[in-house]
């Protein structure tokens, strides 16, 4: 997958782009992102990209014109452009799992107070938010939309399952987890976790997550209960257990 990134400030990717799976999925080639410099496509002789808005206002706000130039030179027409922005309609699952389908992606991260609407008009970009906040430009957002892309283009985890088990993405909140030693500050790992009983460490491991994803995230806990779902009838029992305690 390639995924281009049109940014003024390309060092800060590299610190996520070079480093872990996301530094191994390039070097194997599975992932391709180009970070492109808008600085380096204005016309102005100091490399301006800003201006100040019309009909007034605070801050300043990006350029067309070098926008404009980085994405013909990547010829962007009629490929995917998101442009980070907290106007734009909240990053998902389903988002995330559209995205990781295509061959290549086109981000643009604004900053300043935003860009010229001229860009995302003629350009036809889909806004995309990672939350209700404000931050001071695009490129921590664009970080946030390539790791979570990432993880569901083939080969970049290690297997499918790794992808879609992890938290939210079965519908629930993730188990606990722990690891060596087995007991630490008088603090013990569950005794079930080491039986070796396959059957009872998954019965463990999902009344865990039920019980976290009721009390911390009521919305995917109403959504977890209305979806239809295939459970054996000890795992019903615990999930008729979680929804009768108060």
């Amino acid at each position: 997958m390639k995924i281009n990134v049109l940014t003024l400030f390309p060092e800060m990717f590299t610190a996520v782009t070079e480093s872990s799976i996301l530094g191994k999925a390039g070097e194997k080639g599975i992932l391709d992102i180009n970070l492109i410099n808008i600085r380096d496509f204005s016309l102005d002789k100091h490399k301006k990209a800003d201006d100040y808005p019309f009909g007034g206002g605070v801050g300043m706000v990006m350029l067309a014109q070098p926008i404009f130039d980085a994405l013909k030179s990547i010829d962007a027409k009629g490929k995917k452009i998101m442009y980070m922005s907290p106007r734009g309609k909240i990053l998902d699952q389903t988002k995330i799992e559209e995205l990781a389908g295509l061959d290549e992606m086109v981000i643009l991260c604004g900053h300043y107070e935003g860009v010229d609407q001229r860009v995302i008009d003629y350009w036809d970009m889909e806004e995309v938010s990672i939350g209700d906040y404000i931050l001071t430009g695009g490129e921590l957002p664009a970080m946030v939309l390539i790791d979570s892309v990432s993880r569901f283009v083939p080969e970049v985890l290690g297997t499918k399952e790794s992808a879609t088990e992890e938290s939210i993405y079965s519908g629930l909140l993730e188990y606990d987890q722990y690891t060596k030693p087995r007991e630490y500050e008088g603090l013990e790992v569950p005794e079930v976790l080491f039986g070796g009983n396959h059957k009872l460490i998954h019965l463990w491991q999902l009344r865990n997550s039920l019980e976290l994803t009721k009390e911390r995230r009521p919305d995917l806990w109403e959504a977890y209960l209305a979806k239809e779902k295939t459970l054996s009838k000890d795992e019903k029992k615990i999930l008729d257990e979680i929804v009768l305690k108060p």
